[in-house]
């Protein structure tokens, strides 16, 4: 736990010797001393973490070392604020004369308090003795897990609700007849009975029957190789009743393999091996090669990493089984089950039974356990009690902890830089959907994120993102079309558990009303219903984030005293209730990370120049048009968003407002995203100039240009050339008719993935098509004369594609072979077009239509019913008469339903009409044969809002 600030602090210190006091005598010494005692602390301190001691002598050994690296930390940075000097145009002289000055007396502090730090250590070091004697064997909860994973194998079937359908899939596989081996790993957060759910596949009737040699072995985090497969082969022995060989004890892990994948090599007996709770990649390396390719045997495995179940799976062929969280019908079913003995309760605790189904969000483990404590409770108001204090009863309740410790395992298992990112997830309120941009550039505000060769700090982060995402500890919450993660959450008790961990650690105080307990100092602080009058204490001033998310109607009358937080680094205000820039954010020199985002600021002071440190500004929908040229000083700025968004329908976002960029931007150089600058304002003259500046900025990966005119065209694309590294291009003329020159661009971006494209073109740009990695393509006002799918249909990644106003022709065709990636197609406002072609083997994989303002588009794109993965079809302000060709005849005057004619007749189930409009409708194939004709389900479309 405390590992986490340690290393922190480690890496800051390290800046320090380099960088700081290389010239100050006695400080680097005494700085280097500091780093080479808490590296050795730390060691201990990563095998103190995995253990479950709970003596009060290690708790507090932990907390002294934590405190002492928060103090660490702060004199750092107190000596960089020391040092610091605003820029000033007049008395230079003087100004550097009492720089010097300033300069000396900071390092003398620095000094003094370098000394007084080691001193400290020197103490708490004489605790290693207590500690270095004892054996960090990883020993987690071992009496409790083991416990609770044989209860898991003893449940009976009829005590499992949602189990049918995952057990038939399961078994379907393991019992089809195939050539080799292969491996079937079942994946999925911990407590969702992966390893119930396989163990009724084990023990299924058909599976016994199918498999002659069968071993159960449990790995878990603790397991030690040799007795893993010990245990492998007496099991394996005993099925074939013969004794175990009496060499087995002196064998060596390779032996051991070596003697399994003998004992398993059989030309007519199938084995099943399955490995339950199997932790990390290099488990299944050590293990796998003692299971030989024999005929159509199988390996088994649960694992809460989606990695580990993906590459056994490429390694030796086979299936993941992704388990999920239960429907909220079956999540009901077992709650009442076990709470009341029925599959339903009684009417007066329908809703603290619902307030708790929402806090397990379809978690067995969590059902299981809480309906045991529910049933003892015959009140309401102490069903109430536990509700509101569920995070206390999970590391407090006996009948709690087990799910407390079940899910804990996984944070515990995580390594050390990701579990501070892992605990920020607590700074956002309940319920909170969070963005992965706005994650990742917080993570990075805070030095979560260590620098990695050849990659940038948010491509590492992003890696961060889906480890936990692979490990099962978070949710997507939503996708971009292109498959990119858009948004993230975590399960409700998972996020309880990281509040307990971020108190124990003052790692993050959650500000939630007037009785929040306040550690001795606040270091981060997330503020989710009330202002808290600790804003005035002393113990705020070593704040380091600072994050509202409760919204009030005034900041003014809250007294925020910002100055005060002279060790800020994140500041975010998104959403806050601000009219003018508050002008103590300038006095926040180590600032790295500054959201104003949905706010009403219309003007940002020069000042800003001060925040030298800053990397993100994000100024997005705000009413900025505007920057100083202050900015140019910001050279560490990473991404600057200053734009928004007007939204004059509901199908279209009509509009983007930048701002006017300043004329040497391209000083920049640590830019990343640049959206959106305005490339009409001043001369033309001047707005090439401009446009030419983009081109220094080699680090961009996003850049935003509106207003676009024609003669901007050749210095845009001059600029658009030497940005080897970007990924998306957004360009919006000034209008719709304005032409978007940009045949002069011959070498585009070779790893564009997504491109926007606003503005006539008198024909597709000829560079367009030679980009093999483009994801998405937005094209609007085109008002292209020729048809632009032959241009596009081989572009081998296109997965979303956006037409708005682009082609005048009456027909497009699509055809076979062409768009074989393509998921999303959107058609709008396409006011000459007639008909559409699907050909057979066309658009194979598109699982979305979008069809809108298309007013002569009076029947459904000829061939749709090539459109096998179709799951969604939209429409919006689209004539009557294609409507009516869906409409199923349901009163039989047969008005509807014949559009499909023969093969393909669209039709109703009436659980889903409501009041003449229908929210899914389905299409089924008629299937003609000797006996006539049947009908079957080929897939289901979802209808928008607009028909219901």
């Amino acid at each position: 736990m405390a590992e986490i600030v340690v290393n922190f602090v480690m890496e800051k210190l390290t800046t320090l010797i380099q960088e700081e006091v290389q010239h100050l005598k006695g400080v680097k010494e005494e700085a280097v001393g500091i780093k080479e005692k808490l590296e050795h602390i730390n060691a201990l301190l990563i095998a103190a973490d995995k253990t479950e001691d709970g003596s009060p002598g290690l708790d507090v050994w932990i907390k002294q070392l934590r405190d002492v690296a928060y103090d660490i930390e702060d004199a750092l940075d107190e000596f960089r604020l020391l040092t610091h000097h605003p820029d000033h145009e007049s008395h230079a002289f003087l100004i550097r004369k009492l720089s010097t000055i300033k300069n000396i007396i900071a390092r003398h502090q620095m000094a003094a308090e370098i000394q007084r730090i080691n001193s400290r250590i020197q103490s708490i070091s004489v605790g290693h003795e207590i500690f270095q004697s004892k054996t960090f064997d990883a020993k987690i909860s071992a009496m409790t897990w083991d416990d609770q994973r044989q209860n898991a194998l003893l449940i009976e079937e009829a005590d499992l609700v949602g189990i049918e359908n995952p057990k038939k899939q399961l078994v379907s596989w393991l019992i089809q007849d195939d050539t080799g081996r292969e491996v079937v790993s079942v994946v999925g957060m911990g407590g969702l009975g992966k390893t119930t759910l396989v163990k009724k596949v084990y023990d299924d009737a058909q599976v016994k029957l199918q498999f002659k040699y069968r071993a159960w072995i449990t790995v878990s985090q603790s397991f030690k190789m040799e007795e893993l497969l010990k245990h492998m082969l007496q099991q394996l022995y005993r099925v074939k009743r013969k004794p175990v060989p009496q060499e087995l004890d002196s064998m060596t892990n390779d032996q051991l393999k070596t003697e399994i994948n003998s004992f398993l090599q059989h030309k007519t007996k199938r084995y099943l091996i399955v490995l339950d709770d199997l932790w990390g990649i290099e488990e299944w390396d050590a293990v796998k090669y003692a299971f030989p390719n024999s005929n159509s045997s199988r390996v088994m495995l649960t694992t809460r990493n989606y990695d580990v179940a993906s590459a056994s799976c490429k390694e030796f062929h086979g299936n993941v089984y992704s388990l999920n969280p239960l429907p909220l019908e079956e999540s009901r079913t077992l709650f009442c089950r076990k709470t009341f003995g029925e599959n339903s309760c009684p009417p007066h605790f329908k809703n603290p039974t619902e307030r708790i189904l929402q806090r397990c969000e379809g978690l067995p483990l969590a059902i299981v356990a809480i309906s045991g404590v529910m049933a003892t409770k015959g009140s309401v108001d102490e069903w109430d009690m536990i509700l509101r204090s569920l995070g206390d009863e999970l590391k407090e309740n006996a009948r709690l902890n087990s799910v407390e410790k079940i899910l804990s395992l996984s944070y515990k298992d995580l390594p050390y830089y990701l579990k501070s990112c892992f605990l920020y997830f607590s700074i956002f309120p309940k319920n909170h959907v969070i963005d992965q941009m706005r994650l990742i550039r917080l993570w990075i505000a805070e030095g979560f994120v260590r620098t990695k060769d050849n990659m940038t700090l948010e491509e590492v982060a992003q890696g961060y993102l889906y480890e936990l995402l692979n490990r099962s500890l978070i949710q997507v919450a939503g996708t971009t079309s292109e498959g990119r993660i858009k948004t993230c959450r975590v399960h409700d008790l998972l996020r309880e558990i990281i509040s307990s961990k971020v108190r124990e650690q003052n790692f993050v105080t959650i500000a939630r009303g007037q009785n929040t307990e306040w550690p001795e100092k606040v270091r981060r602080l997330s503020i989710h219903k009330t202002m808290p009058d600790v804003l005035q204490s002393q113990s705020i001033s070593h704040l380091r984030s600072l994050h509202i998310f409760w919204r009030v109607d005034s900041l003014s009358s809250l007294s925020f005293p910002l100055d005060r937080f002279k060790l800020l680094n994140v500041l975010d205000l998104q959403g806050a209730p601000l009219e003018v820039f508050p002008n103590d954010i300038i006095k926040l020199f180590l600032l790295k990370y500054l959201s104003l985002r949905s706010t009403m600021i219309k003007i940002i002071p020069p000042a800003i120049g001060n925040l030298r440190y800053l990397e993100t500004l994000d100024l997005k929908h705000t009413c900025i048009t505007a920057l100083p040229v202050e900015i140019l000083k910001l050279q560490k700025l990473r991404h600057l968003l200053v734009y928004r968004y007007e939204i004059q329908s509901y199908a279209q976002i009509n509009s983007r407002n930048g701002f006017k960029a300043m004329a040497q931007i391209g000083c920049l150089h640590s830019l990343q995203k640049l959206c959106h600058i305005e490339a009409d304002h001043g001369s033309n003259a001047y707005a090439n100039d401009i446009l030419r500046e983009l081109g220094k900025l080699d680090q961009l990966r996003r850049l935003g240009i509106v207003r676009f005119r024609r003669e901007h065209g050749i210095a845009l694309c001059t600029s658009i050339e030497m940005l080897k590294r970007l990924r998306a291009l957004s360009i919006t003329s000034i209008e719709e008719e304005e032409v978007l020159d940009l045949e002069s661009l011959s070498c585009p971006p070779p790893f564009l993935q997504r491109l926007f494209l606003s503005g006539r073109l008198e024909k597709l740009p000829h560079w367009m098509s030679s980009l093999h990695s483009l994801a998405k393509i937005s094209l609007k006002w085109s008002q292209l004369r020729d048809d632009p799918l032959e241009f596009l249909q081989d572009l081998p990644n296109l997965v979303h594609l956006e037409f708005l106003q682009v082609y005048e022709g009456e027909t497009l065709h699509f055809n076979a072979g062409g768009f074989q990636r393509l998921k999303v197609l959107s058609l709008d406002k396409m006011d000459g077009l007639k008909m559409v072609i699907v050909e057979k083997g066309a658009m194979s994989s598109l699982e979305k239509l979008i069809l809108q303002r298309c007013k002569l588009l009076h029947s459904l794109p000829s061939g749709i019913e090539h459109l096998s993965k179709l799951k969604s079809l939209e429409f919006y302000d689209m004539p009557n008469e294609l409507i009516m060709t869906l409409r199923p005849d349901i009163d039989g005057d047969g008005d509807g339903g014949d559009y499909w004619k023969v093969k393909h007749v669209p039709e109703i189930n009436s659980t889903y009409w409501n009041d003449g409009g229908w929210d899914v409708f389905s299409l089924y194939t008629s299937i003609e044969g000797e006996g006539g004709s049947t009908s079957a389900p080929t897939r289901s479309f979802e209808l928008p809002p607009y028909w219901k």
